[in-house]
């Protein structure tokens, strides 16, 4: 044996010893380490599960049971209708810290991009049919009056006042402004401040547009909760939105379905 193995035999037990010694050390340390670190990310967790508890009841207050929603979901629509639904709900929880802009392209993108369109009498039996937002959702399909309602109420929903937005009727031409196809439409306005110009949410193209730059469309009026507006002048004298029943009912059965 040479000497430097006779030196490393015989300096084996110590170096053991070291490192058993060395390792209790780590590994008292990698214990409370441990404990503190689960200890934090166990409060970390706590506070975010109570932010999440405390965000979702708000909803609720807010004007939307999300419960109720997605169990009639899955009752009439089942398992897509609940999906459809439950995308909803994430849009409303990640878009409410956003300002009203992002909240205009996020509702907006939503729509036009998981909704089909379709004609009332195809999806619902009738000519003129006005669906809730839940309806819409389960179906997965609506048409022009079903769209502007839906980011109506989800823009509402997230905060955008009311008195900012018009469920508008407008005259579209189809193919452009010089086309001769002109259809009854309904698009969303939205009024950043009360004299300024609108933009459109608009189920017919995916951008959100000023008014100028949609010489398509034609308004005939628009409403909200607040009144009714012909030709986009100021609401006429007497005007309410409550002499549009379809709306009304609407918002009946939009309160039924857990909408407020």
């Amino acid at each position: 044996m040479t000497l430097s193995r006779r030196v490393l035999a015989m300096c084996e037990p110590y170096s053991r010893a070291c490192r058993g010694w060395f390792s209790g050390v780590i590994y008292v340390l990698h214990k409370r380490i441990m404990s503190k670190t689960q200890r934090v990310v166990g409060n970390v967790a706590l506070c975010k599960a109570a932010c999440v508890l405390f965000f979702l009841v708000g909803f609720v207050f807010a004007g939307v049971d999300l419960d109720r929603m997605l169990l009639l979901a899955s009752q009439r629509y089942g398992d897509a209708g609940a999906s459809s639904v439950t995308a909803w709900r994430e849009l409303l929880t990640s878009s409410s810290g956003q300002n009203e802009v992002a909240k205009l392209k996020r509702v907006n993108d939503f729509f036009n991009r998981r909704i089909r369109f379709g004609e009332d009498r195809d999806i619902w039996g009738m000519e003129d049919y006005w669906a809730t937002p839940l309806e819409v959702l389960g179906r997965a399909e609506g048409d022009c009056e079903d769209f502007a309602i839906s980011k109506y109420i989800t823009l509402k929903l997230l905060g955008v006042p009311s008195e900012k937005m018009r469920l508008t009727y407008v005259k579209a031409r189809l193919g452009g402004p010089q086309s001769n196809i002109v259809q009854a439409h309904m698009v969303l306005s939205y009024y950043p401040a009360p004299e300024d110009e609108p933009v459109i949410l608009d189920n017919l193209i995916s951008d959100i547009r000023p008014a100028s730059r949609r010489p398509d469309l034609t308004t005939v009026f628009g409403f909200n909760a607040e009144g009714l507006w012909v030709g986009g002048a100021t609401p006429r004298a007497g005007a309410s939105a409550q002499r549009l029943s379809k709306w009304q009912t609407v918002l009946i059965k939009m309160r039924e379905e857990g909408i407020e």
